[in-house]
């Protein structure tokens, strides 16, 4: 069976490895990056309509003021962002399944017009449209035990990949050599393109889900 690689930074990589074992893959853990809380300046919630998070890490990382807006309604990216927020005493909780510009759309028809945005140093882009975004940055990723990244993986093994920064340093470590004996499943067409080209299989799932990468890598081990 091939070899699973998690590239993506704790705890979420703990928990791609425990869906990945109850779908009976091999899985390997090695996190390109570690994320670290900053110091921010909570702005008052009352200038704001709603919240939005695209990460859970700004959850987990946010500190303290995080309390400060369990009054607006807050509107994940996903269901890991959004069960995170309910762990962390959040009542109003909308779940996209999809992008940042998806949710800020489901924001703007829920009649929302200003947003605050905790986020980390890094966010891909959203197309806000007629939303008023105010991002504060909560959290960044720091690079990890990228070093010898290419001397540790075996050959045919699966790569997840679950953001383009994670996908731009995998493409400075690994040549096009060493690609074409591994396969790579990244989160989204964002992520996929910054890895590059060259390698044994290249794919995206139709939407930004971890469960679906693992679907696609449970085919690739059939």
């Amino acid at each position: 069976m091939r070899q699973v690689v998690i590239l993506r930074p704790e705890p979420g990589a703990g928990r791609t490895a425990e869906r990945a074992a109850e779908l009976g893959l091999e899985t390997r853990i090695f996190p390109l990056f570690v994320p670290q809380a900053l110091q921010w300046d909570a702005p008052a919630p009352e200038r704001f309509d709603a919240l939005l998070l695209t990460s859970a890490n700004a959850v987990r990382l946010a500190g303290p003021s995080l309390a400060l807006y369990r009054n607006l309604p807050a509107y994940a990216v996903g269901r890991a962002t959004a069960k995170t927020l309910e762990e962390a005493g959040f009542a109003r909780i909308v779940a996209g399944n999809g992008d940042g510009t998806a949710i800020a759309r489901r924001i703007a028809a829920d009649g929302h017009g200003h947003v605050l945005h905790l986020a980390g140093r890094t966010v891909a882009p959203i197309d806000a449209g007629a939303l008023r975004i105010d991002r504060v940055v909560v959290y960044e990723m720091l690079r990890a035990g990228d070093d010898g990244l290419a001397e540790r993986l075996e050959a045919d093994s699966i790569l997840l990949v679950h953001s383009p920064r994670a996908g731009e340093l995998l493409a400075r470590h690994v040549g096009p050599g060493q690609r074409a004996f591994l396969h790579l499943i990244a989160i989204s067409p964002a992520a996929l393109a910054a890895c590059g080209t060259g390698w044994a299989s290249a794919q995206a799932p139709e939407k930004p889900d971890d469960e679906r990468m693992l679907a696609l890598a449970v085919r690739l081990c059939e």
